[in-house]
C-alpha cells in the first residue's frame, strides 16, 4: 500500500521539524503535495519554513509551536490530531546526552524520556484509530542504530531508541492487513550542513566526513521506505555498519567498545 494521496483536508505531521531531518521530512513531503502540521518548540523557525513551503508548492503548513517533552502541553496537541484528519505521522523529534548518566542533570534525562518514547507512544495512539478507520495511512517512527545494544555513556538515549526502534517494528505486525504502513527509521550520523571549524561539536570531530549523510537523503530514502512499507530503512555506510555488528557481535563485547567511544563525546 502507498502513501495516502494527499487531500485538502488531510495533514502530514512531523515532529522536531525546525532542523534537521525533521525539517527535511517536512520539505519533502510539502515537494510531494502534502500538506502539514509541523511541530517543534522554535516557533520561528517553522514559520519561515511553513512560508517557504507554501510559497514553493502552495501547500496549507500549520505551525504548532510545543515542547512534546511536556505532558500538560502534549496532551493539548494530542487531544487536536485525535480530531484531525492525519494521514502521515512522522515521530521525528528527539534529544540526546553523552556522559555518565550520574553526572547528568536527571531532570533533562527524563525530558529525553518523554520525548524520545513516551510522546512517540502518545502521539502515535492519537492518531491510529482514525487510519484504521480509513484503511489508510504512514507512520514514521525515529529510532536509530544505538537503539539495538547498549550503548554506555549515551544509556538514556540508547534506551529510549530501543524502545522506538522495536515499538516501530512491533506496530507494523499489529497492523498488517489494516493499510497502515509502519516504518523504522534507523539512521547513522546525519548532518545538515558542513559545520564551520569553529562551530564542530565534539562528534562532528571525531566522526569521520565518509560516515555522515544529508538530511535530505534521509528523508527520501525514508518516505520512499514507508511507501513501501519497509519494516526497517538505514541509511548510511555507519548506521548499517553498527545494525550488522549488533546482531552477530556479543553485547559483553560490544558494550565498553562502544561505551568508550561515547565518553569521549561526553567530554
Amino acid at each position: 500500500m502507498a502513501l495516502p494521496t494527499p487531500t485538502p483536508e488531510a495533514r502530514a505531521v512531523v515532529t522536531g521539524a525546525s532542523s534537521g531531518i525533521g525539517e527535511a521530512l517536512a520539505t519533502e513531503l510539502a515537494a510531494r503535495g502534502h500538506s502539514l502540521i509541523v511541530v517543534a518548540r522554535r516557533t520561528d523557525l517553522m514559520e519561515a519554513l511553513a512560508a517557504k513551503l507554501t510559497a514553493a508548492h502552495g501547500v496549507q503548513v500549520e505551525v504548532r509551536g510545543v515542547d512534546l517533552s511536556d505532558r500538560a502541553a502534549r496532551q493539548i496537541l494530542l487531544d487536536e490530531l485525535a480530531e484531525r484528519h492525519i494521514s502521515i505521522l512522522c515521530n521525528n523529534a528527539g534529544i540526546a546526552t553523552f556522559g555518565p548518566i550520574a553526572q547528568l542533570d536527571p531532570a533533562y534525562e527524563r525530558a529525553q524520556v518523554e520525548l524520545n518514547a513516551v510522546a512517540v507512544h502518545d502521539l502515535t495512539l492519537a492518531v491510529l484509530p482514525g487510519m484504521i478507520a480509513r484503511g489508510i495511512g504512514g507512520i514514521l517512527i525515529t529510532g536509530s542504530a544505538a537503539g539495538n545494544s547498549p550503548v554506555p555513556n549515551n544509556a538514556t538515549y540508547a534506551a529510549t531508541k530501543a524502545f522506538a526502534n522495536t515499538f516501530a517494528e512491533s506496530l507494523r505486525g499489529e497492523l498488517r492487513g489494516t493499510g497502515v504502513n509502519v516504518t523504522l527509521l534507523a539512521p547513522g550520523p546525519v548532518r545538515t550542513e558542513d559545520p564551520k571549524p569553529e562551530d564542530m561539536s565534539i562528534v562532528d570531530k571525531m566522526v569521520p566526513d565518509f560516515f555522515w549523510i544529508s538530511s535530505e537523503y534521509t528523508a527520501k530514502l525514508s518516505l520512499d521506505a514507508l511507501g513501501a512499507n519497509k519494516m526497517r530503512v538505514v541509511p548510511g555506510i555507519l548506521g548499517k555498519t553498527m545494525s550488522v555488528a549488533n546482531g552477530y557481535t556479543p553485547r559483553a563485547i560490544v558494550a565498553p567498545i562502544v561505551g568508550s567511544f561515547y565518553k569521549k563525546l561526553g567530554g
